[in-house]
């Protein structure tokens, strides 16, 4: 379980393929304080730690996950936000975010506002999928790349995000350009409260 408040972003250093699993190495700040099996969250994605030197960390992605989330697209050097699980003593910040990235979206659009930024991403419509809570809604939550965000002027398949300049520069959000490929998780509770209205 995750806030979808970033840490920070770690760097990719290599990857692996194998058969149809990828490792991916990174190296980031908190690495001497990872251990074995924990979970961190990945552009959103939530996979664990397998292996641990004295300044990277690896965690592998299966086929699935290379399917549905933009984690395929890395290459060495690439940006990815990072998160560790959420520990239950402390302030809810964001949102709740599973680490289970539902589809990729694509940016469409970065406009500036004189101080801020709004970005417009754009993703598959499914009626059906929509109406089990794979939407967005205005002032609602999703998760954009693992971080926790604010819903403006949602349509069937697209929606705004503001981004503060902490967020920009804390984030791999600075890296992105008209035709990025981000991952989006849709609120949870969105889903359970569509499931319980369908029965």
């Amino acid at each position: 379980m995750f806030s979808g408040i970033v840490e920070e972003y770690a760097k990719v250093v290599a990857l692996e393929k194998d058969q149809e699993n990828v490792h991916l190495t990174l190296a980031c700040s908190f690495v001497g304080e990872l251990k074995i099996d924990q979970s961190v969250s990945h552009n959103g994605v939530c996979l664990t730690v397998v292996k641990l030197t004295e300044d990277t960390y690896t965690v592998t992605a299966m086929k699935e996950t290379l399917e549905r989330s933009n984690i395929g697209l890395l290459k060495v050097g690439d940006k990815v936000n990072v998160e560790r699980s959420m520990m239950m003593n402390g302030r809810l910040d964001g949102h709740i975010v599973q680490g289970h990235v539902d589809q990729t979206a694509v940016c469409t659009g970065i406009r500036d506002a004189e101080g801020s930024w709004y970005f417009t991403f754009k993703y598959k419509f499914d009626r059906e999928m929509a109406k089990r809570g794979y939407i967005t809604v205005d002032k609602g939550s999703v998760t954009v790349n693992g971080v926790s965000l604010t819903v403006c002027n949602p349509t069937d398949d697209t929606f705004e995000v503001a981004i503060i300049p902490y967020t920009y520069e804390h984030t791999n959000f600075h890296t992105f350009t008209v035709g990025s490929v981000v991952n989006i998780e849709f609120d949870i509770i969105g889903k359970y409260i569509s499931r319980i209205a369908s029965i």
